[in-house]
This record gives C-alpha cells, sequence and structure tokens, in this order.
C-alpha cells in the first residue's frame, strides 16, 4: 500500500449506498473483470504510471448549499464555519488504495453563483462522476438540483457519469424534519437515477462512506472498462463477466429498508 494514502482511504470490501431504496447501483461487490485486471496489477512489482487511474467529480449545488465545507471535510479533515464563495472552481486531489491499486479523485469544486456560471460549467466536460449538492436547511435548494443535474449532463452528452445527490448540513435539522425532507430527496433521486446520502460536513458524518463509494463505483467502472478494452489481458479459455447492472427492477427493490 503507498504510505501516502491514509487508511480511511484504502477500500477492500465494496462499500455500500446510504440508502438501498434510493440506489441504481446495488451491485454486492467489485467485478469479476475488476477484480482480475487488480490480480494482474498486482502481480507487477511497480505500478506504472500508465496503471495509474483517475476519476474527475465535479460538485455542482446553489450558493451556500456546502460544496466547499464538503470537500475540506473530505480533502483535509476540517470544517470550516465562516462562508466563503468559491470564485469559478477549486480542485483537489484525494488518493485512495482501492484492492491494493492506487486511484485519485479530482475533486472540482464549482461555483454557485450566476456570474461564475461560464467559468465553471467549462469544467462540467469528462466528469465521470457528478454530485449534486443541496442544503437539507434549506428546503427550496433541493427544488434546483434538476437544472444543475441538466446543466451537468449537458455538458456530458455521450457518455453515463454516476450520479450522487447529496444532502449537506444534517446537524442543523431534526429528526422529524429530516425524514420529511429525505423522502422527497429519495424521490428526486429516483427521477434522476441517482444515489441520494444524507451528510454532515460540521461533524463528518457519513463524509468518507460517500467519498469512498463514490470512489469504489467510479473504480470498478472504470478498471472493467479497462480490461475490456485491452485484448491482451484476455486468454483462452478465461471466463468473462461483465460489471454488475446499474439497475435494479422494482420486485428485487421491494421490502428494502433505507437509510443511516
Amino acid at each position: 500500500m503507498d504510505e501516502t494514502v491514509l487508511e480511511e482511504r484504502v477500500i477492500n470490501k465494496f462499500p455500500a449506498p446510504y440508502c438501498l431504496e434510493s440506489s441504481p447501483w446495488l451491485q454486492p461487490d467489485f467485478s469479476y473483470l475488476t477484480k482480475k485486471q487488480c490480480a494482474t496489477f498486482q502481480d507487477r512489482r511497480k505500478i506504472t504510471e500508465e496503471w495509474l487511474k483517475i476519476s474527475k467529480v465535479i460538485i455542482l449545488g446553489d450558493v451556500a448549499a456546502g460544496k466547499t465545507c464538503l470537500v475540506n471535510r473530505c480533502c483535509r479533515n476540517f470544517f470550516e464555519s465562516t462562508y466563503k464563495s468559491t470564485i469559478g472552481v477549486d480542485f483537489e486531489v484525494e488518493k485512495f488504495s482501492i484492492l491494493s491499486v492506487p486511484f485519485v479523485l479530482q475533486i472540482w469544486d464549482t461555483a454557485g453563483q450566476e456570474r461564475f456560471k461560464s467559468i465553471a460549467q467549462s469544467y462540467y466536460r469528462g466528469a465521470n462522476v457528478i454530485l449534486i449538492v443541496f442544503d437539507l436547511s434549506n428546503f427550496p435548494s433541493l427544488f434546483n438540483c434538476k437544472k444543475w443535474f441538466d446543466e451537468a449532463l449537458g455538458a456530458n452528452s455521450g457518455s453515463q457519469p454516476f450520479v450522487f445527490l447529496v444532502g449537506t448540513k444534517k446537524d442543523l435539522v431534526s429528526n422529524v424534519c429530516y425524514k420529511n425532507i429525505r423522502a422527497d430527496a429519495v424521490k428526486l433521486a429516483k427521477e434522476l437515477n441517482a444515489e441520494y446520502w444524507g451528510v454532515s460536513s460540521k461533524s463528518g458524518k457519513n463524509v468518507n462512506k460517500l467519498f469512498c463509494r463514490v470512489a469504489a463505483l467510479s473504480f470498478d467502472e472504470i478498471i472493467s472498462k479497462g480490461f475490456e478494452s485491452d485484448k491482451r489481458c484476455i486468454a483462452i479459455g478465461d471466463r468473462l463477466g461483465g460489471r454488475y447492472d446499474r439497475s435494479l427492477t422494482k420486485e428485487k427493490k421491494a421490502g428494502r429498508k433505507c437509510c443511516k
């Protein structure tokens, strides 16, 4: 393991979703192809730069929705209550070790202010993961998430990035209030084919789990696709299995309970 990778960034078991009923991706483990490719990596004495995989994550949402605080808690384990608006975009890199293979999230924190939108939108392209953030203590911010979703997908036409709907500032709402907001958020997440998470950047609750989930899903897709496109890795007699479907039938979802 790379000594620069924090212990909480080491992933050897596939992270579970926050809310089973609001996730389109319910595979229980990394795909067969990913495991096979990782075994190939591990056989090498040194993983060269050509094997280093990177996932681009863009974070969008209204002004003061908690985007920067979310990034700070993830990348620096730090929380600052004083609000400072992002100008254009900010950029962070977070290292992971997944199945003993190095992996990097490029995290782009975009401005929510209208006057910076043209700057921020130029960074939407090429996203592997889209995090749409709203403020659980500011209910109207949830209704703007569809607009952010449409803009992000418009810049990534022809691709299928993973989409997460993230409610921040969970520490500011009562349990009763959160339950009501969560129901609407889960409904919207299903409409967007996204996975819902409720987090608190102030306490750190669920933030690390969220980004580990983001890293694992994007890693699984990037590695398995790389295996499929690299015919040199396929030998006669190998058993091939595609990655797990992102969708789950309503019958399979029925009866599943949610949310931590």
